[in-house]
């Protein structure tokens, strides 16, 4: 596993190169759900591909940025889904994106999740990691490397509230709800990257980020392999929570296909039990 963790930290300093060097305009492709690719999403998919193609533990990889699954050692043990570069369309406004990746041993599903990690491109290089087990481990690039910070660790209840999608197309029950963290005093904090909005919330103690489904796209937009699991095991370790729109725990979910969407709340336990009680799910 330790070869996984160090190839990523070397793969951040890759990615973080290009986005402040590559080119920002679109590529003539699209990515696996027919999304126009910006030519830093192939460029960081490929330092990716690259990377692993030489650790000998991992089988196989499922990129965000392709269709299906991309074998790479016959005998490795770990299959790795990632998303390169979560919230690509921000770099050109210079606000904070990210890389995420799940470590899965066996079939792709929540239960088979043994690791995962992301990194946040801002104005400094940090990385999460987190096992079974252990608080996630914060690491920050300090003199050219990566040091470990600490453990990250969310209180019982936060201050932040960061919700997705497009308001229009939200339920009732979920704009209430939403409204209702508000009237209590929580602070709007809401980037359009899944990677810095989670990262802020669980490194400032607590907090809820909600991306429902909606009028739509009833199934959610965030993708269950490559976003939703990984993020749901880190929360879980740091201990919050993470449902689905039904209560489920987003660790319990099989997807049928790598690009399946699911609807998503994380947050700390006083947030994500108010949203249970509003949206009728018994604890």
């Amino acid at each position: 596993m330790n070869s996984i963790f160090e190839t990523i930290k070397s793969v951040a300093f890759d990615i973080d190169h290009a986005i402040k060097t590559a080119d920002l305009g679109y590529s003539d492709s699209e990515n696996s759900s027919g999304e126009d690719q910006l030519k830093l999403d192939v460029q960081s998919d490929i330092i990716i591909e690259k990377a692993f193609a030489s650790v000998s533990v991992v089988k196989n990889l499922v990129s965000e940025e392709k269709e299906g699954v991309m074998e790479l050692n016959e005998n490795g043990t770990y299959t790795i889904c990632y998303d390169p570069l979560d919230g690509s369309s921000l770099v050109d406004v210079n606000l904070s994106v990210g890389s995420i990746f799940g470590i899965y041993k066996g079939e792709l599903q929540g239960s088979n999740l043994v690791a995962s990690a992301y990194v946040v491109y801002g104005p400094r290089i940090e990385l999460v990691i987190a096992e079974k087990g252990k608080k996630p481990l914060l690491y920050r690039v300090i003199a050219g490397e990566f040091k470990e910070v600490g453990e990250v660790f969310m209180d019982e209840k936060g201050k932040l509230n960061a919700p997705g999608g497009t308001q229009q197309n939200w339920s009732t029950t979920h704009k209430t709800f939403v409204d209702s963290l508000f009237a209590e005093g929580y602070r709007l904090r809401y980037s359009g990257g899944m990677v810095p909005d989670l990262h802020q919330i669980m490194l400032k103690g607590g907090g809820l980020f909600s991306y429902p489904g909606t009028t739509d796209k009833p199934d959610g937009k965030l993708r269950q392999l490559f976003e939703v699991i990984p993020f749901a095991f880190m929360y879980e370790q740091a201990g919050g929570q993470a449902i689905n729109n039904k209560g489920m725990r987003l660790m319990e979910l099989v997807p049928s296909h790598p690009h399946d969407t699911s609807p998503c709340f994380f947050g700390s336990n006083y947030e994500v039990n108010a949203l249970k009680s509003a949206y009728g799910i018994e604890n």
